[in-house]
């Protein structure tokens, strides 16, 4: 992820980036999350760590093609900071959101548990093992190649996936492993653990809303399927390592009128709540 300081048009910061290529017509919604969080988190300079995002998604981005994050620096307090980020397309805004930081202080811990066993991720099938031998639905050889080693991280679905067809039950619940294909590099402009943060919201998007799919009984390469993120909320409640397998416990909770909302929660190799997210995403089935 590189961002590119540029002299801001309508706030007081502002920086460009590319989005990445993918077989659609529109980004994938989590470099316009990613991006923000970074643009965001380059804004704040005493230490606060950003602890939770709040964003809509306006319209499609093109792919391969600038994005303007403009910031706009709302409140810098002792303890909390808040920042307001506008990424342009074109002219217009595509997504906007505001980010939370905290200086952090002493206090009280908790965690939510993992409830269940399941596999770990040595024993499950890569996306690209899974469909190495699988064709079929609206699936080209494009979008096989992406979903199997264009999307950075390696996923691997509890139960199978969804990607052609709804495997196993169709239940509201499903945990996705995540660890990243390359070592994280360096980001310019921020920290380490900043960075792990902007991986986070990057990948957070790409899961969120199957639970949705899969308790309707829809595949990603259902004929007619159309999909799209409209508005998502993260919150960051401690540091962990990136690098390493993680655990996306995820739920869909609610389906209607074309919409759907899902929750995921992120959790290391060792059980250790990370971060939690939710989403409301349009579902449009044939």
């Amino acid at each position: 992820m590189t961002l590119t300081p540029v002299e801001a048009e309508h706030f007081d910061l502002a920086f460009t980036a590319l989005t990445q290529p993918c077989p659609w017509p529109k980004a994938y919604g989590g470099d316009l999350v990613a991006q923000a969080a970074a643009a965001a988190m380059r804004s704040v300079t005493d230490g606060k760590s950003l602890h939770s995002m709040h964003g809509y998604f306006l319209r499609p981005a093109d792919i391969s093609a600038a994005v303007r994050h403009e910031v706009e620096l709302l409140r810098d307090g002792r303890g909390y900071s808040t920042r307001q980020v506008r990424a342009y397309q074109n002219g217009k805004p595509a997504y906007v959101c505001l980010a939370n930081f905290a200086a952090g202080e002493p206090g009280g811990t908790y965690q939510e548990s993992f409830a269940g066993e399941i596999p770990d991720p040595e024993e499950l099938p890569s996306t690209a093992e899974y469909l190495e031998q699988r064709r079929g639905g609206t699936m080209t050889d494009t979008s096989k190649e992406y979903w199997s080693r264009g999307r950075s991280f390696d996923m691997r679905h509890v139960p199978g996936p969804v990607y052609l067809t709804v495997e196993g039950k169709q239940t509201p619940h499903q945990a996705v492993w995540l660890k990243p294909f390359d070592p994280l590099r360096p980001v310019e402009g921020l920290s380490d653990a900043q960075r792990d943060l902007a991986a986070l919201a990057y990948v957070c998007d790409y899961t969120i809303l199957e639970p949705v799919l899969r308790v309707l009984g829809l595949a990603w390469a259902a004929p007619g399927l159309v999909t799209a993120s409209l508005d998502h909320a993260m919150w960051f409640h401690r540091p962990g390592p990136v690098d390493d397998w993680l655990l996306y416990a995820q739920e869909a909770v609610a389906a209607d009128s074309g919409r759907g909302l899902g929750t995921g929660r992120f959790y290391t190799r060792d059980r250790r709540h990370l971060a939690t997210v939710a989403q409301e995403g349009m579902i449009r089935s044939a």
